[in-house]
């Protein structure tokens, strides 16, 4: 794909479709297929194909929730997110559209760029970071990725989208200070990047449906940043036709309402049972069809939004292919894609052992090849895939910690210790509270067996996990079920222990100074047991770093009722810019772990930074920095920068600017250098629009936002 638009094709469409065809193109209808998320049916008449959408972000789930076709599982987005590697974000991102075009489809409703505001929030692990620079950096890089191969990507939920309790009803209260510097740069990111797409919220936005946002969506979104491409609904979020289409959306989806779409289906679930704070009500959805007819006869919305909303489709499947000269066929051999190659295995195994964050280590890690070992854990039989809900991918095949483990030594002893945590997913709550059903094979898992399986070893690896899914929050931070009990029991049976945690974001970890090391594998997808294993026994380096500030539950800012869940209706953002790190450094509270930690089975050394000329927005300054890996191994260090403003009294104590994740040989030094990112030393001010306020920026380099080695000043004149 070279960029270049051929809008004399576009016109020429616009000059042939009637009204009706016109209105075709604006939701979707049923996929004759089945197998896409989305489809758009086309016009047969003027060669415009159909439109395939398809869920993402961690993998490719086409074929309906019923029966999934398989596809390459990735680790959860805040894996990803947790390797600080661009690099590897836009591999995912190729990887994945390679994957859905190889089952026919043409949009990926992906990257998730939710900013993690809400500790708990049940669609986490599908979101990047807590840091708008490490996921504007990470989305932007999935973004060209799958635009790179010729498929639509599609960032989402714009905007505000922060928690899945009444995500559907409430009203993210915020200003637009807050929304610009934290909410907003990651869907910057992807427009900038390319992106085709942009899927709207079910949130409102200050009172207003994000489908409706001209202000977000018109005077933001398409005017401000240039955005050519079409905005989607989220399924079943619109209400009411001329709002939505004035507003600037642009496509609805899945073009029917709740009731309409699950009325196909045998034994039809009580849609009126369900809570319509997690889900659309019944009758939500279905407005861009005889409702958005009616509102263009009777004037309420004009011809030409009509026309401007077609238009954004057909480039954006103009951008990949889709229309002009040669058309594809209807077996589309020149959209052939691949799935589940072993470039595509590779790489999800690769993400999940940079993606691995070393918390702790008392020297108990990397394991010996002959270490007496005993995996403990109840969900060790199976990779941890991810949440529930539309990120659901089936893998075409797995490797889960038991298997990994047994094939490295096979004097490895396996023991659950707890029946497996039950998984919860989107679509069970149709069904009523949620919890997945887990098979059991009659068997019993005791603890007791598990602590004297730990007291025979010479180390205990236990595999703990959370479970979360769109559409419903956690209750709290805490490892569900007895599993805490589990840990602090292996712990006092005299071995050296090593927790493993498998999360959707922070968990609180009570049992922190029992254990000898704590790695964050959060959901590692596919190749979790074979990442885990590499990681352990030292294969390779634990290369992550905290994409998430790790504290107890009630020390985060949005603790207090109002800011979440929220009262009558409204969450009230009034934290502002002071989310995650930045919250715990203006508070000057420790955290457990801070935002950007991990650990090393390296030491590295930090030299002097210096000043570069660099070719970035704001000063156009660069820092290079001298690191020295000290140890007799190789290591994987991630450098990190942050600013500090002359003044702080309505701006963070530092904020990230920018980052490398560099593998640095036993005994060799790098000069590491790193561009600061355009809005570095910028605030956004209300009348002004983004401002550099002079005086003396002081650098700050170092390991995380709690480790910070050395420091350079950068003067700003007036």
């Amino acid at each position: 794909m070279d960029g270049r638009r051929t809008s004399e094709t576009v016109e020429s469409l616009l000059d042939d479709l009637t009204r009706e065809e016109k209105l075709d193109l604006v939701r979707g209808a049923p996929d004759p297929e089945g197998t896409s998320t989305g489809y758009l049916p086309g016009v047969p008449r003027l060669d415009v194909p159909p439109l395939r959408l398809v869920d993402g972000p961690m993998g490719i789930r086409a074929g309906g929730f019923e029966d999934p076709l398989a596809a390459t599982a990735f680790p959860a987005s805040i894996s990803l997110a947790a390797t600080f590697d661009p690099e590897l974000a836009r591999e995912q991102g190729a990887a994945m559209a390679r994957e859905a075009k190889a089952r026919g489809q043409d949009a990926v409703l992906g990257p998730g760029v939710n900013l993690i505001r809400v500790p708990q929030g049940g669609r986490n692990f599908e979101y990047l970071s807590e840091e708008p620079t490490l996921s504007a950096a990470q989305a932007g890089a999935v973004v060209r990725g799958i635009q790179g191969e010729d498929a639509i990507a599609t960032p989402k939920h714009y905007v505000a989208n922060s928690q899945e309790t009444d995500r559907v009803t409430v009203s993210s209260e915020v200003d637009e200070r807050t929304l610009r510097e934290l909410y907003l740069p990651a869907f910057r990111a992807a427009v900038d990047a390319g992106a085709g797409s942009v899927m709207t919220a079910y949130n409102r936005i200050n009172g207003i449906d994000a489908n409706d946002h001209a202000h977000l969506i018109r005077d933001v979104l398409k005017e401000e940043w240039g955005f050519q491409g079409y905005t989607v609904s989220d399924w079943f979020a619109t209400r009411d036709a001329a709002s939505a289409a004035n507003g600037g959306l642009d496509l609805e989806m899945p073009g029917t309402s709740v009731r309409e779409a699950f009325g196909e289906y045998e034994g039809e679930p009580d849609l009126d049972a369900i809570d319509p704070g997690g889900m659309p009500g019944p009758d939500q959805g279905g407005v861009f069809g005889a409702d958005l007819a009616v509102a263009i006869e009777e004037g309420e919305v004009p011809l030409e939004r009509l026309d401007d909303m077609v238009a954004r489709v057909l480039r954006a499947m103009e951008e990949i292919g889709l229309l002009g000269d040669p058309r594809p066929t209807t077996e589309r051999p020149d959209r052939e894609g691949a799935i589940d190659t072993d470039d595509h295995r590779a790489l999800a195994e690769r993400i999940a052992v940079r993606g691995t964050v070393l918390l702790e280590n008392d020297g108990v890690l990397p394991l010996a090849d002959d270490a007496d070992v005993a995996l403990i854990g109840p969900n060790v039989d199976g990779a941890t895939l991810g949440g529930g809900g539309s990120s659901a991918v089936t893998p075409v095949r797995e490797r889960s910690p038991a298997t990994a483990f047994s094939d490295r030594e096979p004097s490895v002893t396996v023991e659950e210790g707890l029946p497996p945590v039950e998984g919860a997913d989107l679509f069970d709550l149709f069904d009523g509270d949620g919890e997945e059903e887990v098979e059991s094979d009659g068997r019993e898992p005791k603890m007791d067996d598990a602590v004297a399986a730990a007291e025979r070893a010479e180390v205990a690896v236990v595999v703990v996990g959370d479970t979360t899914t769109e559409g419903r929050d956690r209750e709290d931070l805490r490892l569900p079920g007895r599993q805490d009990e589990l840990v602090s029991r292996v712990a006092d049976a005299g071995g050296r222990t090593v927790v493993v945690v498998n999360s959707g974001g922070p968990v609180e970890v009570p049992w922190r100074e029992k254990v000898d090391a704590i790695a964050a594998a959060w959901y590692p997808g596919q190749a979790d047991g074979a990442a885990l294993t590499a990681v352990l026994y030292g294969d390779e380096e634990p290369g992550g770093r905290l994409p998430v500030t790790f504290a107890p539950e009630g020390e985060y800012p949005t603790s207090d009722e109002r800011r979440y869940p929220g009262v009558d209706g409204e969450a009230h953002y009034e934290e502002g810019l002071f989310v995650g790190y930045r919250h715990f450094d203006a508070a000057d509270a420790e955290a457990t772990y801070p935002f950007g930690h991990g650990e090393s089975y390296a030491e590295f050394a930090y030299g002097e930074p210096e000043l570069v000329e660099g070719d970035r927005a704001g000063p156009g300054v660069a820092v290079r920095v001298p690191v020295e890996n000290v140890a007799d191994r190789p290591g994987r260090e991630v450098v990190q920068v942050y600013v500090r403003p002359p003044r702080n009294d309505d701006r963070p104590v530092r904020e990230l600017a920018g980052f490398a994740s560099v593998e640095i040989g036993a005994g060799e030094e790098r000069a590491v250098e790193m561009g600061l990112e355009g809005r570095a030393f910028s605030r956004w001010d209300g009348e002004e629009g983004w401002t550099v306020d002079p005086g003396t920026y002081t650098v700050e380099v170092g390991r995380s936002s709690g480790d910070l080695r050395t420091t350079v000043a950068v003067e700003i004149e007036p």
